[in-house]
């Protein structure tokens, strides 16, 4: 093996963001497995990238991975017998179909998600994964535009707090959530409740539609004078991509696939409650619940045309909406993501950005629930584009900033 001496500094000129080949992205994920592969091995997490580079979401170009090289080098220098380049710090990013609203006017924008950030811990210290996030926010500027459509932002999650991305324009937005503890205690009287019913993967797509139409709706309607704002769109290819992940995973500690997706209150068009999520494994024991979440992809009120944080009532602060009317229907979801994070070995089952709604169902199964703000753990982050002064979150509202936009 070569030497380290002589690797460049991340703010040589010499340095060069391009897609890997295919062996190069191969060292990276051997690199990165230990961080992001959960209770998988590092054997499974290479096959379970590779499925999640076929889904619907991520074929055809909406997938694109990055890499961080000197292109002056004229061989690996930590290992003269490949013909692999020596990725400094690497990345992706997912075309993700988003909308903006400005001025009183609706449009359909390109947006990027940017995940799995790395740079391996014998390459540290040269500020590669810096220059990487400088170069990469200028070309998503126009990476996979034209004439009809351009990219107004970018988002990402970060896992090392607020500061990094920040400094390259991806500012912090609100990053909170709710959890509850999988299983139903048996002090809670579910008597009252209404009956929810399960979703399967093939009763999403129909609801996915309805969803986007009500996000539109909602967007339409916003006040003249309204800040700006953003919505990643909850469309089926997305959720398509978490199940994809969970199946994998599912099977591969398991044996088997998770069926129940969701679940559904009411059967009256324009008068239901309904909600995915997903399961993420972490504890390498598959008999251990320690860690593992069920997490709350979106909440959908179909007859206000809101996501679940934007309801009705007042802020998610207090958990007293004014409007109690939708308080049951939640609680019933969040009853069966419960029991369904139970059986699938989950510690808890967790809900981002809730409305005050949200809170109060989660509060009706678990009284000590509570608003947690995040702030080192997948804070929600965002670059715009357009010119702007001042913080973007001030000037910038995000609608629906749920989990399923999370990659």
């Amino acid at each position: 093996m070569g030497s380290l001496v002589d690797l460049p500094h991340g703010s040589a000129p010499n340095l060069a963001l391009v897609h890997p080949t295919e062996e190069e992205k191969l060292i990276q994920f051997k690199h990165n497995s230990a961080e992001w592969r959960g209770a998988l091995t590092s054997e499974a997490y290479l096959r379970r990238e590779k499925k999640l580079s076929t889904q619907a979401l991520t074929r055809d170009g909406g997938i694109t991975y990055w890499i961080l090289i000197d292109k002056t080098a004229k061989s690996n220098p930590l290992d003269p017998t490949s013909s692999a380049r020596l990725p400094l710090a690497s990345c992706e990013t997912y075309h993700k179909k988003a909308l903006v609203w400005q001025h009183g006017e609706v449009k359909e924008t390109v947006c990027h998600g940017i995940g799995s950030v790395f740079c391996a811990p014998h390459l540290r210290g040269r500020k590669y994964a810096q220059r990487m996030m400088r170069e990469l926010g200028e070309v998503l500027r126009t990476w996979q535009t034209n004439e009809q459509k351009e990219c107004l932002f970018s988002v990402l999650y970060s896992d090392i707090g607020k500061k990094f991305y920040a400094d390259f324009g991806w500012e912090p937005f609100n990053s909170s959530h709710v959890s509850i503890p999988a299983g139903v205690s048996k002090a809670v009287d579910t008597s009252s409740l209404p009956k929810a019913r399960p979703l399967f993967a093939e009763d999403l797509a129909e609801l996915c539609k309805i969803d986007e139409a009500l996000v539109r709706k909602s967007l339409v309607s916003r006040p003249k004078g309204s800040n700006t704002a953003v919505a990643l769109i909850p469309d089926i290819e997305t959720i398509q991509w978490h199940h994809a992940r969970e199946d994998f995973v599912g099977k591969e500690l398991h044996g088997k696939t998770p069926k129940v997706k969701g679940a559904i209150v009411g059967t009256e068009e324009g008068k239901r409650v309904w909600s995915y999520w997903t399961r993420m494994w972490y504890n390498q024991n598959p008999q251990e619940a320690k860690g593992n979440t069920l997490h709350i992809l979106r909440i959908v009120i179909e007859d206000q045309g809101h996501s679940s944080w934007e309801g009705s009532g007042t802020s998610h602060a207090d958990g007293n909406p004014t409007d109690h009317s939708h308080v049951a229907a939640i609680t019933a979801l969040l009853l069966m993501a419960q029991r369904e994070a139970e059986e699938w070995r989950m510690e808890e089952v967790e809900a981002w950005n809730v409305s005050s709604a949200t809170l109060a169902a989660a509060r009706k199964l678990d009284s000590s629930a509570k608003v947690v703000e995040r702030d080192m753990e997948s804070i929600a982050s965002l670059k715009w584009y357009p010119p702007h002064d001042g913080p973007v979150a001030e000037s910038v509202d995000w609608i629906g900033n749920e989990k399923y936009g999370w990659c």
